[in-house]
């Protein structure tokens, strides 16, 4: 599914726009919320993040924005480095291929400088396989900051520390079928795979990281059906 059909679809969405309205509630408190949006590979995350995020660029400039983990993918270089170097590439996108100790500090900073300074976040390029430091700036009036990711309820891998740091968990509660049949269309469109050979890459690496993603679901406050 291609994004304007994701749009389309959260258009008509219940629960997202009981996402919005939580949202606007967080807005009108006198302090910074973070809330983390958490699904497994290919649930939509980061679509939906988008789509929250837009409906409020105009009546709330600079109210409200939605970030994403994925800034923190270890680079090439450090993954070449690793004693397993092999292993980390094949599994990239697992949680130790992430770099957690500086996603967990960097929400802490969010977390302690609303009013006070504005915080800068990595963003990732896919075209380039690797994050680009300081790319996307957080006002320090910024009231509500939504960050999606496959780990952050994740309790192993240095992850153990990052739950507590959002006032509010929501998982996006895609089928599995689902996730992965638009992954296989990601892969097929991004490297030229076959069907078969993207259900291949995805069974060697996304499956699994989905298996541990899925095990954290009870731990959220919130499930947004897909």
């Amino acid at each position: 599914m291609e994004s304007s059909q994701f749009y389309d679809f959260y258009k008509n969405s219940a629960d997202a726009d009981l996402a919005l309205k939580k949202m606007q509630d967080e807005i009108n408190k006198p302090r910074r919320t973070l809330i983390g949006l958490t699904g497994g590979p290919g649930s939509g995350k980061s679509t939906l993040a988008n789509y929250l995020a837009n409906q409020f660029t105009e009546k709330y400039p600079e109210q409200v924005i939605c970030l994403s983990m994925d800034g923190f993918h270890l680079s090439k270089a450090q993954l070449s480095t690793l004693q397993n170097s092999e292993e980390a590439f094949a599994r990239r996108g697992a949680p130790w291929t992430f770099d957690s100790a500086s996603f967990i500090e960097r929400v802490k900073d969010i977390h302690q400088n609303y009013q006070q300074q504005d915080i800068l976040w990595p963003s990732f390029d896919h075209s380039l396989g690797d994050s680009i430091e300081n790319d996307i700036c957080i006002k320090k009036e910024t009231k509500v900051v939504l960050i999606e990711g496959l780990y952050l309820l994740h309790q192993q891998d240095g992850w153990q520390d990052a739950a507590a740091l959002f006032d509010e968990h929501w998982f996006l509660d895609t089928p599995i079928n689902t996730s992965f049949e638009r992954l296989a269309q990601r892969h097929m469109k991004a490297w030229g795979f076959s069907h078969e050979q993207a259900m291949e890459r995805i069974n060697q690496s996304d499956g699994f990281n989905a298996e541990l993603v899925l095990s954290t679901k009870d731990q959220a406050d919130w499930l947004l059906k897909d």
